[in-house]
């Protein structure tokens, strides 16, 4: 794998300034905060989180620091696996212990001192997660993707951080104006915390052609656009796929059930609320809703078993050869019935996945098929069609700072993000929602990894 440092070009402006402003120079050096917020791949997270051990190892010795991150594998996979060749490249010893989450990083500081501080490495994806943080006593602490974790988590790390001289170091991409992140550091509306704030774009990465700018620009669409292209902090307010158009999506085989490279269902269960079942199919990346099924208790007034909705499956999928089935994890009476029953065809079982159902991830991955014209639905889909336009951003939660669809009229949308999301997912298929990329794990499955006398650059 291409080293991660050998593509990096001379740091801009704004990532010079991420370096320098912990410096005895600056006029910023007595601030405890500072906020990189902005465009994805602007270089915000790799010039933080270098930035962030050299202050470390300048500053402090035999000391403990934090890593925080949405989960570890997201902390490991977006900071730590690249920053490890940039800290090599810099003449730093990583010893990095897979099984406790530890970095213990050492080098010479600028007064020729061997330094050796330890990193430990935080997950802050739930409100439980601040009951792991407890007990630490931080000299800094580095937060990525800090406006996707819980306040309750983001504040008890930040306690954590209590030696003389600790500083605290926010990462992340916009969400909603209103998210508490962005009110209590960036608007700062009470001025009680020296922040140095710093927004990117991806004219301050110079490692990116214009090519790759637009390719990133290309996968963005709507609120999403708005976030995570130009940078800002929109809200979420009305319909969430604004691109629908019923005279480009809603056509009759653009391609045919034989042409398909895969056909499957997908599923979003209900009591009184709607079920719903799709069959879809796949054409060199195009998605395809041929048909569904639709009952909606709250609606009729008549309750269904989950022994009904099964027999309606088995029915809806008649002898169509589908490859599996996958459905709402939170379906578990659904699922067991199912599962009870050894649904076959041609001799074998149909297999069952449970769906790929983070919300805003679906939903970017259909608005941008929808965009590029590769979802579709067939016109008798007539519920999926009538959802496109009463399917609105949540105006309740938006002004709490959250993010989530309206929980009317979502059923099929639900149901179709599954589908799409989850196809991709087991078919490894890429598509750039998220801007952050999947680098190749470069540790190997020792215990200690150990990564020693590189190059200064």
């Amino acid at each position: 794998m291409e080293n991660v440092i050998d593509k990096i070009k001379p740091f801009s402006l704004k990532q010079q300034k991420v370096f320098q402003w912990w410096t005895p120079s600056s006029i910023y050096k007595d601030y405890d905060n500072i906020v990189a917020d902005g465009a994805v791949r602007s270089g915000k997270t790799m010039s933080m989180s270098l930035s962030f051990v050299m202050w470390a190892n300048e500053t402090f010795n035999n000391k403990s620091f934090a890593l925080c991150g949405r989960t570890i594998s997201s902390l490991l996979t977006n900071v730590v696996e690249p920053l490890i060749p940039m800290l090599q490249k810099r003449g730093y010893t990583v010893l990095h212990n897979q099984t406790r989450n530890k970095l213990i990083i050492s080098n010479r500081n600028i007064h020729g001192k061997k330094v050796r501080n330890t990193f430990l490495m935080y997950s802050g994806k739930d409100e439980a997660s601040a009951s792991r943080i407890q007990g630490l006593t931080a000299s800094g602490i580095f937060f990525d993707e800090v406006a996707l974790m819980p306040t309750s988590f983001v504040r008890q790390a930040c306690v954590r951080c209590s030696v003389s001289g600790s500083k605290k170091w926010f990462n992340c991409n916009p969400e909603s104006p209103k998210h508490p992140f962005k009110i209590e550091y960036i608007d700062n509306v009470d001025n009680s915390k020296l922040v140095y704030h710093l927004h990117f774009t991806m004219d301050d990465n110079l490692s990116l052609s214009e090519q790759k700018k637009a390719e990133f620009r290309s996968g963005f669409k709507g609120l999403f656009y708005d976030r995570y292209i130009l940078g800002k902090w929109a809200i979420a307010e009305g319909v969430i796929y604004p691109m629908f158009l019923e005279e480009k999506h809603v056509i009759k085989d653009p391609f045919t059930m034989e042409q398909a490279e895969r056909l499957f269902v997908s599923c979003d269960y209900g009591i009184q609320n709607a079920t719903t079942f799709g069959l879809y199919g796949v054409y060199r990346g195009h998605y395809h809703l041929f048909s569904s099924f639709y009952h909606s208790g709250r609606e009729t007034g008549e309750l269904k078993t989950d022994k009904f909705y099964v027999d309606e499956l088995i029915k809806f999928i008649g002898f169509t050869k589908i490859e599996y089935i996958t459905i709402d994890p939170s379906a578990a009476s659904f699922i067991e019935e199912l599962r009870i029953r050894k649904f076959t065809q041609h001799g074998r079982r149909v297999k069952i996945y449970p769906a790929k159902n983070a919300v805003l991830k679906g939903i970017q991955i259909v608005a941008k098929k929808l965009d590029e014209g590769m979802f579709t639905l067939d016109p008798s889909n007539v519920h999926d069609i009538k959802e496109f336009s009463l399917y609105m951003w949540d105006e309740k939660a938006s002004d709490r700072g959250l993010d989530e669809p309206s929980k009317t009229d979502d059923h099929c949308q639900d149901r179709n993000r599954y589908a799409i999301r989850t196809d991709m997912v087991l078919h490894h298929t890429t598509v750039n929602i998220s801007g952050r990329g999947s680098r190749g794990r470069t540790m190997t499955s020792k215990l200690w990894v150990i990564i020693r006398n590189g190059i200064i650059t």
